[in-house]
């Protein structure tokens, strides 16, 4: 069956060119546009979609707010932020309202497909590197963790799960955290589903920014 993607744009021709690279794959159909984050949601009301690529600056209703709308509605799609700049201050906040991840809008076309069937298939689609230079950034806008209560589900984890946790939170892919602590990339794998599951966080970006906003992981990358 087909990825049922909606692209959300106010500028038309990015969004005629977003539907000619995904008309052109035989797993893709773009089911829906919209030109702001209002349209977007009303016609979800109409449309079933699986992936939402979702523009952040938009009259009306910008995407934060709209991906905030759209996740916490029931079989929710994922969502995927595309923003014109590395770094925007909005990207951070479109993943803290339950984006899956972000990417350029200048990303080649090979890499937003592979996102996008990433990102249908559950998994997270920002880049470690990215994670850390958003972060090292953003992070002072976050909570400190002083005087934060912890995550009620934390101390569920094993001391092995929360060592992946704060290498997560810090930006490290499967492969650094192998490295780091002697082990498999599958284990690691395996204890980062582990870890979803527990917490009951949809996917790694949910990871990093539980880690900020509890403390465990301060300001520039450190484990607390």
């Amino acid at each position: 069956m087909a990825i049922r993607v909606m692209l959300v744009d106010d500028q038309v021709l990015l969004r005629t060119g977003f539907r000619m690279v995904l008309a052109a794959q035989p797993d893709m159909e773009v089911v829906a546009e919209a030109g702001d984050g209002a349209e977007a949601i009303e016609a979800l009301r109409a449309t079933a979609v699986d992936v939402v690529l979702m523009d952040v600056r938009m009259p009306r209703l910008d995407g934060v707010e709209a991906t905030r709308r759209i996740c916490a509605q029931p079989d929710a799609p994922k969502v995927l932020i595309l923003t014109t700049f590395d770094l925007d201050e909005y990207a951070f906040s479109g993943l803290k309202a339950g984006a899956s991840g972000f990417m350029l809008k200048d990303v080649p076309p090979a890499e937003l497909l592979a996102a996008i069937r990433s990102v249908h298939s559950g998994d997270a689609v920002v880049a470690p590197s990215t994670t850390r230079r958003l972060l090292d950034r953003f992070s002072p806008m976050l909570p400190s963790g002083a005087g934060e209560p912890q995550h009620k589900d934390i101390a569920k984890l094993t001391e092995r799960e929360r060592e992946v946790m704060l290498l997560v939170a810090q930006g490290l892919s499967n492969g650094e955290i192998a490295a780091r602590l002697v082990l498999s990339e599958a284990t690691v794998k395996t204890h980062v589903g582990r870890i979803l599951t527990k917490l009951n966080l949809r996917d790694r970006v949910q990871v990093v920014v539980l880690a900020y906003e509890t403390g465990l992981v301060r300001a520039g990358g450190g484990a607390v």
